[in-house]
């Protein structure tokens, strides 16, 4: 893994090597991904069924697009007993998390005759996408279906892509069903999050739609955005360690790796103080490519994006940390807690040296869905907010209206807008 001086001119070139990551850069791909949407906007079924045929090879119909609950029984005989438990653990901690952001409506009133207030009110239906592809996310699912049903979403829908047989993955159907989804169709790629952005004769239309995908899925939310709400568009994984000369150099290797194994876009950078831990978390992942399953992967993602910083101080590489902006920020110093107090941009902040990410990606209760690309400056994790919208009150009777009336009427004047300023006069003529 390549060991770089911290530089501005080696932090800038780094900056603009991960944005070449971005789903943004990948517009070669958007007029097809248009074509899909508009087609299954206008044809609904019959364009999903047709693309579900062309790129999974599935018949599918009106008749078996909807997962039964004879197929959610018979995913249960295929899911191994123990991750079973480990998944009603999990969800227990990730249900818990969620609850404590809950926001409930407000309502102020004085004694002079008004009353402001806000009303908070659950989204009606809500679609999640989970991807199909090479690998099983679980943790997704999870991930995705608690916060809207903590929220009060009504109908949380998931669609999924099958495989030729019409078969959807064991593991996805039993974290979905007990996470509480309502309904659960065998749709993928671009053409399901069309079908969940406009509705087809099968598939309902949603008000907000969620979940990872691949980068048709990526693009596919972002043309249907507008036309509901979408929780972003997410890059590839990445995770930032911020090391001294107090971390242990297996673990913090061990870390980067966790990442990296995702896909070749994956980044991952240590940023350290140490030149001596540098070389040793080199040195650690050479050993550890030479026994883990998805090596090919890895070396690929680290010699795309793979950095090992060494700064001159501690505050150096926190600023680094910042303009990064990662994922995932692991902070393994001598006093952690204090570094955490400086970090003003990461997706989810891990401290300390048993607080690895993949803690969070499947077990602790914060949610696994954050801000990639540098979007963690101004984006949060996927939460409870993502699933309410909220809705101003306003009531003022006759008498707290009267004394302000005329300042309304003159800031109305000021813009030029009369009618507001009418609307307002209408009520104190003699």
């Amino acid at each position: 893994m390549r060991i770089v001086k911290l530089t501005q001119e080696t932090k800038q070139n780094l900056l603009n090597d991960l944005l070449k990551r971005s789903p943004n850069n990948y517009t070669e791909y958007a007029d097809t991904v248009q074509e899909i949407v508009d087609n299954v906007r206008a044809n609904g079924d019959q364009a999903l069924f047709e693309y579900t045929k062309k790129f999974d090879k599935a018949e599918i119909t009106a008749g078996n697009i909807q997962v039964t609950k004879k197929e959610i029984e018979e995913a249960y005989q295929e899911v191994d007993g123990h991750l079973l438990e480990v998944i009603r653990k999990a969800l227990v901690n990730i249900r818990t998390y969620h609850e404590k952001q809950k926001q409930f409506s407000w309502f102020d009133t004085t004694e002079t005759g008004t009353m402001l207030g806000q009303k908070v009110t659950p989204l009606q239906a809500v679609g999640v996408y989970v991807p199909g592809g090479k690998a099983v996310y679980p943790s997704s699912v999870l991930m995705n279906i608690v916060p809207a049903k903590v929220a009060g979403v009504k109908k949380v829908i998931m669609t999924t892509p099958c495989d030729a047989a019409g078969k959807v993955y064991a593991t996805t159907l039993v974290a979905a069903n007990e996470a509480g989804v309502d309904a659960i169709y065998k749709a993928g790629g671009a053409q399901a999050i069309a079908a969940l952005a406009f509705g087809t004769q099968s598939v309902p239309k949603v008000d907000k739609i969620v979940g990872p995908g691949n980068i048709f899925v990526a693009l596919a939310k972002r043309a249907v955005y507008g036309y509901v709400s979408i929780d972003s568009i997410a890059g590839p994984s990445e995770i930032l360690v911020l090391a001294d000369e107090t971390a242990n150099p297996r673990y913090v290797a061990a870390d980067l790796l966790s990442q990296a194994e995702h896909d070749e876009l994956a980044s991952a950078i240590l940023v350290t103080t140490s030149k001596e831990l540098a070389q040793k978390v080199s040195d650690e992942i050479a050993g550890f490519l030479t026994k883990l399953s998805r090596s090919e992967i890895i070396e690929k993602s680290l010699d795309n994006y793979g950095y090992i910083l060494v700064a001159g101080d501690l505050e150096t590489a926190i600023e680094a940390a910042n303009d990064i902006a990662s994922e995932h920020l692991e902070i393994v110093t001598k006093n952690p807690f204090e570094v955490m107090m400086k970090i003003q941009n990461a997706g989810a902040i891990f401290i300390g040296e048993y607080s690895s990410e993949p803690l969070g990606d499947y077990f602790a209760g914060p949610n696994h869905v954050l801000p990639t690309n540098g979007t963690a400056k101004f984006f949060s994790p996927l939460s409870v907010d993502d699933f309410v919208k909220k809705s101003s009150i306003i009531y003022y009777s006759k008498e707290a209206l009267e004394p302000v009336h005329q300042d309304i009427i003159d800031f109305a004047a000021s813009e030029q807008l009369t009618a507001h300023a009418n609307s307002i006069q209408v009520r104190f003529e003699k």
